[in-house]
Parts: C-alpha cells; structure tokens; sequence
C-alpha cells in the first residue's frame, strides 16, 4: 500500500475499518511480495492502525460501564 510523503494517511472512520485495513496489511506482507520501502510503510501503517484500535476499545471499555447501587462501576460481564 504505497502512499506518497506528502499524503498523510487517513483515519479510519471505525474500528471495523481499521481492523479490516490492518488485516489486509498483514496478508499483504506476510505475502512476501512486497520491496522493502512498501513493507516499512505497510509497518507503519499498522502501527498506526494498531494504536487506532487500541484507543477505541480502551475508549469503549470506558464508555462500557453500569449503574449499580447509584455508583458506576466497571462492567464484569456477568
């Protein structure tokens, strides 16, 4: 996924997109066909991709709290 210097890449809009593009990433250098430049933008792109998804879910694992006896408290799942 080659990408000039000037273009800054996107943020994905979602997590599911992100986590989509970051699958692609993977599949395309575990291919082995990529040069060498295209495989360090495809790393730094799913470190960027990666660090994307990990602030969703710490985002949503904030949001994902229960009111319980008038104090929120973090959600077991139970």
């Amino acid at each position: 996924m080659p990408r000039s210097a000037a273009t800054p890449p996107k943020t994905p809009a979602t997590y599911e997109l992100a986590l989509a593009e970051l699958d692609r990433l993977v599949a395309q250098m575990e291919g082995g066909q990529l040069p060498l430049d295209e495989l360090l933008d495809g790393y730094r792109r799913g470190a960027e991709l990666l660090a994307f998804c990990r602030e969703r879910l710490q985002a949503v694992e904030e949001q994902v709290k229960v009111l319980e006896d008038g104090q929120l408290k973090a959600w077991t799942g139970t």
